[in-house]
């Protein structure tokens, strides 16, 4: 029933949203939004992003903004909510006019924002949900672009992983029952069939789920001696917990929803967990990653790289922001649809990646900017979360 209503919701809004004059959304701001959750169990995210858009836009701004005006940003609580992000879509649209939106953390989110997006018009960049569908979605012209992993790149990167370091060929995959989780479901069989393995368990969950062990003992007894996790570090905790519990150790590699405080909730249980990233700032720094982290100190506080919990979302934050002013920029105008096809060609060389281009209007999935040669593995190691090279579990990868 909650489904529908909401469902409805969107149905009824879309002729308002549609009936707006468009000399009033022509009028495209010099502002940046963001829809992400800054309270609740994954607040981490929405730090990350509001921490790298805003170093980003200080440095454009410093240089004397674009096109003229400095650029600024706005972010509002969804916390994790769909039906929050579709508000937050409109109003960060049609109240404060900005350019662009920002994609947040949640996949569930990015997938509710599909159609006010469109129904706007107005270019969404997502800088952390990774689910396939919000970006590929069936949609021409398409105004949803993503700097950030993709889950159909990212579960060929996992199983890649499995592959290995897997001595049955058996893979388990736990994944959260949401439509993040439920997305990369294909995914994952698509990948593990293409690698030859066998997928002898899918084992779902719903959110706060406190015991796992009926899905721990499956998979154990099935002999998957990998799991992949789509997991966020809440349950992915209590999956931990309850592989300990009946005595199941598979190797664990989850993609990014366990790579914000599992170290500090599972403790010593969460030793060689592997994460996929597209960056990390701890370890060993290139000179573009320590010049950005001495402005994090400096604005935010932060003592210790650990403290950046999510540190793919500050990075790709980062880098979406200097292509967004590239493409406005290119497009001349603060204008929706302009600064939409000044997407496409945008190079620019980044933090994560080296973008050449960012965006390519010839190829549908190239609506990602972020390519799988750019993902890295990271694995939580005495807490903290730790480039795999740089650790003891490096050795046998």
């Amino acid at each position: 029933m909650k489904a529908q209503r909401y469902l409805c919701s969107l149905v009824l809004a879309a002729p308002i949203v549609l009936g707006v004059p468009t000399s009033v959304l022509a009028q495209q701001e010099s502002c940046i939004g963001n829809s992400a959750a800054i309270t609740g169990p994954a607040a981490f995210g929405g730090q990350a992003i509001k921490m790298g858009a805003e170093i980003a836009i200080d440095e454009i701004n410093a240089k004397g903004g674009v096109l003229g005006k400095p650029l600024r940003f706005v972010q509002y609580d969804d916390a994790g909510a769909p039906p929050r992000g579709v508000d937050n879509t409109r109003r960060i649209a049609l109240a404060d006019k900005c350019v662009v939106i920002l994609g947040g953390y949640h996949s569930t989110v990015s997938v509710a924002q599909v159609e006010p997006v469109h129904a706007l018009g107005i270019p969404f960049v997502g800088v952390l949900a990774a689910n396939t569908q919000a970006i590929e979605n069936g949609r021409s012209p398409n105004y949803m672009f993503r700097v950030s992993a993709k889950d159909k790149w990212v579960a060929r990167f996992l199983v890649e992983q499995a592959a290995k370091v897997s001595k049955t060929g058996k893979i388990a995959f736990f994944y959260e029952n949401t439509g993040w989780g439920n997305g990369a479901l294909p995914d994952v069989k698509d990948a593990v069939a293409k690698a030859g393995k066998q997928l002898v368990a899918t084992e779902t969950f719903n959110w706060n789920d406190q015991d796992m062990t009926p899905q721990a003992i499956r998979a154990r007894d099935a002999g998957a001696d990998v799991a992949l996790f789509w997991a966020l570090d809440r349950e992915g905790n209590q999956i931990l917990r309850s592989m300990d519990k009946v005595g199941y150790k598979p190797t664990i590699i989850g993609a990014w929803g366990i790579a914000g405080n599992l170290g500090e909730l599972a403790g010593p249980l969460a030793n060689g967990v592997e994460v996929v990233q597209t960056y990390s700032f701890m370890g060993d720094l290139d000179p573009k990653g320590q010049a950005l982290w001495q402005k994090i100190q400096a604005k935010y506080g932060l003592k210790d790289p650990a403290q950046i919990k999510m540190g793919s979302g500050v990075a790709n934050a980062y880098d979406a922001v200097f292509i967004v002013a590239k493409a406005i920029e290119k497009a001349g105008a603060y204008d929706w649809k302009k600064v939409r096809e000044g997407l496409y060609g945008v190079s620019h060389d980044g933090l994560v990646a080296k973008y050449a281009p960012a965006f390519d209007v010839s190829d549908p999935e190239r609506q990602d900017a972020i390519l799988p040669r750019d993902y890295k593995l990271t694995v939580w190691f005495d807490g903290k979360l730790l480039p795999i090279a740089q650790t003891p579990y490096g050795k046998a990868n």
